[in-house]
């Protein structure tokens, strides 16, 4: 797939909008009603001011007088009346308001839901290298902080642009019908004004880009200490990460303060030159009086027109630094639905189909980091079906780069892979992945029950559950807690002890009956009569499967069929334990003392 194909690009964004056609229109009818209803309130000063105070009787009067009983007829009663209007039309144009803002928020809600979703999906497909380099701190920045500022924009910002826009030229129609001159005054200041604010802002926008990228560094420092909080007090380190995440808060703070003052400067500055349009277009219909035929009563509305326009001209002028927010922020999130792909080949055979033994070969691959010095070098080695099988070798030598392989967590630069001699080419890593189960040295485990952490979110019976709890040694312990099953392990599964958490992996494993079993320095943590029941119970759960291990203690080496010793890379030698440990090389020096000892 071309991870350009998955961006939220401006058609998927209408092809969203449309999908709430209805809404937005019922939205923008709402906004209509709501401006009908507001607008013409500042024309009730020219009824006020020339028809009761200045005695002036007109049409406006003679409405009135026509609705109120006659003990009304008065300036007290008519004053008292037109006070009710206003209120009433207020409350009723923000009663407007508050639906047209229902309305924009459940747009903007289910849009933003859908971008997150199209988010989630993608951290399903993401290469393994992105997220190595990507860290999790930013991607939490753009699931979290870039869709809210998304969803603001929609269900705010756009929802009081609308509001403002049709007031602004309800205003200019208003004031057009008063005086023409006047009503061509606001139509030609109001745009200069806008135009203005609009190179303002632009002259800040690069300031918000340094903020987020600043805050994603936090936040990815952030989350790197929180995880290894306990090594670092272990060490004695925490002072330093600490005071380090603090420099990273400092800058976030350094950028977010330039971004603040510039855009409220530039803010400020663009609604000065409203100010000083306001202040001629006073000035100007003041003249008007003195020189033509507009009223004291019409002069009062002109003034309720310029402040009724106030608040409209600032959410319009406010408008760009919200836009050029939710810009960045979609960028942030584009770039990360563009992330390079998991290679996912289609499936055209299942080797596992029948429950078959799984016979696995590696021929002549090649592996590197990167482009970097190979990890993996024409490494062949076979794994027979149902057999078990030992990779041993120093730190470095590719034995966890191999398993990444198997599974698909890579791929090989060269050379190939097969299990029952299909290519992995030609298997989808779903088929593979659901046959192969991988236990590692530090499994992953979540904040929540021993339950969940065992089937992750599987439906098995209390008896599979306890059965692979007894064999992975885990039984009598957790029956002797309180809460069983439904105990809860803390993040990471702090509140068990090393040796229990790779127990739980076991188990885990051992639930999901897989076909070809991988064991990452799974025992490391155990003390050795643990190990030693461990290794008997599983002898008769891993009969008939394919079983790779990955171990520098002996104890778990010596249980293998057939042994490969890795050196950068390459097998230099082949043999079980017996015949190993008599040869020269690498497998001698790392295990020969001990046999000796032992």
């Amino acid at each position: 797939m071309n991870p350009k194909n998955d961006t939220i690009s401006r058609s998927w964004l209408i092809t969203q909008v449309k999908k709430h056609k209805s809404k937005l229109i019922l939205a923008n009818l709402i906004a209509v009603l709501a401006t009908l209803i507001s607008v013409p309130i500042p024309l009730l000063m020219p009824l006020m001011v020339d028809e009761v105070l200045l005695d002036k009787p007109a049409s406006g009067l003679a409405a009135m007088n026509a609705v109120l009983p006659e003990a009304w007829h008065t300036p007290t009663g008519y004053i008292f009346f037109t006070l009710f209007l206003v209120v009433l039309m207020r409350a009723g144009s923000q009663a407007f308001n508050i639906l047209q803002s229902r309305q924009f928020t459940l747009v903007s809600k289910t849009i933003t839901f859908e971008m997150r979703s199209k988010m989630i999906d993608k951290l399903g497909r993401i290469s393994i290298r992105q997220y190595e380099t990507k860290g999790s701190g930013g991607i939490n920045a753009h699931l979290i902080t870039d869709i809210e500022t998304i969803d603001k924009f929609i269900g705010s910002t756009l929802a009081k642009f609308i509001i403002s826009f049709l007031t602004v030229i309800g205003t200019a129609i208003v004031l057009l019908w008063l005086d023409w001159r006047l009503g061509l005054f606001i139509l030609l200041v109001n745009p200069i004004v806008i135009y203005f604010s609009r190179k303002l802002g632009s002259m800040v926008k690069h300031l918000k880009r340094k903020e987020n990228q600043s805050f994603e560094i936090f936040q990815n420092r952030l989350v790197e200490t929180l995880d290894g909080i306990y090594q670092l007090r272990a060490a004695n380190k925490e002072r330093e990460f600490l005071q380090q995440l603090k420099g990273s808060a400092d800058q976030v703070r350094i950028d977010a303060d330039k971004y603040a003052w510039q855009s409220e400067a530039a803010g400020r500055v663009s609604f000065l030159l409203f100010l000083i349009g306001f202040e001629l277009f006073r000035a100007v219909a003041m003249l008007m009086v003195m020189f033509s035929d507009l009223t004291i009563g019409q002069i009062f509305a002109v003034f309720g027109y310029l402040w009724f326009m106030l608040s409209p001209v600032q959410e319009l002028l406010g408008i760009q630094f919200s836009w050029y927010s939710a810009k960045a922020a979609l960028k942030r999130i584009n770039d990360l639905l563009e992330l390079e792909e998991e290679h996912r080949p289609v499936s055209k055979v299942n080797p596992f189909k029948e429950n078959r033994e799984v016979d696995v070969k590696i021929e002549h691959v090649d592996f590197s980091y990167n482009n970097e010095n190979k990890v993996l070098d024409d490494l062949s080695l076979h794994i027979p079906a149902g057999k078990k099988v030992a990779l041993v070798g120093a730190s470095g030598g590719g034995k966890s780069t191999l398993i990444q392989l198997l599974i698909g967590v890579y791929r090989q630069n060269a050379g190939s892979i097969r299990f029952n001699d299909e290519l992995t080419d030609d298997i989808s890593f779903e088929v593979i992945r659901d046959k192969i189960a991988v236990v590692l040295q530090q499994p992953i485990l979540f904040n929540d029950s021993l339950r969940h952490n065992l089937t992750l979110g599987g439906d098995f019976d209390e008896m599979s559950l306890w059965r692979a709890l007894e064999v992975a040694q885990l039984q009598d312990v957790i029956s002797q807690l309180s809460h069983g099953l439904d105990t809860q392990i803390g993040r990471n599964g702090i509140r068990l002890s090393g040796g229990q958490r790779q127990r739980l992996a076991i188990a885990r494993m051992v639930l999901s009956n897989p076909q070809f079993v991988i064991l990452d320095e799974a025992t490391s943590a155990l003390d050795t009569a643990t190990e030693a029941a461990l290794h008997k119970a599983l002898t008769e759960f891993l009969r008939g499967r394919t079983t790779l291990i990955v171990a520098h203690r002996l104890s778990a080496v010596k249980q293998a069929d057939l042994i490969y010793v890795l050196e950068d890379g390459r097998v230099t030698q082949t043999g079980t334990h017996g015949e190993l440990v008599e040869q020269e090389g690498l497998y001698q020096t790392l295990y020969g003392g001990i046999q000796s000892h032992a």
